[in-house]
């Protein structure tokens, strides 16, 4: 894999910020699309930021045996949301950084071609992206993700203080709102396209209640959603072993 490191300024966020590109040097012939790569957009957690994916996981071995270019975004500690006080991360990742890519590198457009996938906190954000937008994406994971926005808002959680009302707003107004995903998964089947949901926990990991609580709603909601769980905790451990699986799931 070829990896490239861009930094740019973003008008949406009015700031400069960074992304991690990878793009396979020696795929197979049939991974191209009229010369252009499917794309997998890697979203990082909360506390975390894009360069995880590669100090923690062997992705770029996993993509490059499968001719798979990776997008590797910067989004802080946004939980990949407009914040009410804060960049708007979402229209960010949604729109100017997608068109920022395609036009910069031999990555597809076609939304068949075009995947998210996230840990923890991405994997709140790879669900949201496909919820919203699923004439955009054919397919999202989410490892460990923190589904349960509501929940975690309300009860335990990792937030710095008063860092989850400068994100979301009021905890009251949150809950089905456009970034409450059980909201969106119910409103899924008035969609003209739905994407594949895959969805992993580990049985040990502090989101795992509210991976089965989302689980449970995701299906009632008819989506088309795969779920695996087994012995892990919130760990790298558990997610590397999980990429491979999520790769050979993806429709490439």
């Amino acid at each position: 894999m070829a990896y490239m490191k861009m930094s740019f300024f973003s008008e949406t966020l009015g700031m400069a910020t960074e992304a991690g590109v990878m793009l396979p040097l020696n795929a197979p012939p049939a991974a191209e699309r009229d010369g252009k790569f499917p794309v997998l957009y890697l979203l990082h957690g909360l506390g975390g930021d894009h360069t995880e994916w590669t100090r923690h996981s062997a992705i770029e071995r996993y993509a490059e045996n499968r001719g798979l270019a990776l997008v590797l975004p910067r989004a802080d500690r946004s939980y990949y949301t407009d914040m009410k006080q804060g960049g708007a991360y979402f229209t960010y990742l949604s729109e100017e950084l997608p068109r920022l890519i395609q036009r910069a590198f031999a990555v597809s457009d076609r939304r068949e071609d075009t995947f998210v996938a996230g840990i923890s906190m991405g994997g709140y954000g790879a669900f949201k992206l496909a919820l919203r937008h699923p004439q955009r994406y054919a397919a999202a994971a989410s490892l460990s993700g923190g589904l349960d926005i509501v929940r975690r808002v309300s009860g335990p959680n990792s937030f710095q203080p008063g860092e989850a009302a400068r994100i979301f707003g009021p905890a009251d107004e949150l809950r089905g709102s456009g970034d409450d995903l059980f909201a969106l998964a119910g409103r899924a089947a008035e969609a003209e396209v739905q994407p594949r949901f895959y969805q992993c926990c580990g049985t040990e990991d502090i989101m795992y209640d509210g991976n089965r609580a989302f689980l449970d709603r995701a299906v009632s909601a008819g989506l088309d959603i795969s779920y695996e769980e087994g012995p892990g905790g919130h760990e790298w451990d558990y997610w590397d072993r999980q990429l491979t699986r999520i790769l050979d799931w993806l429709p490439l």
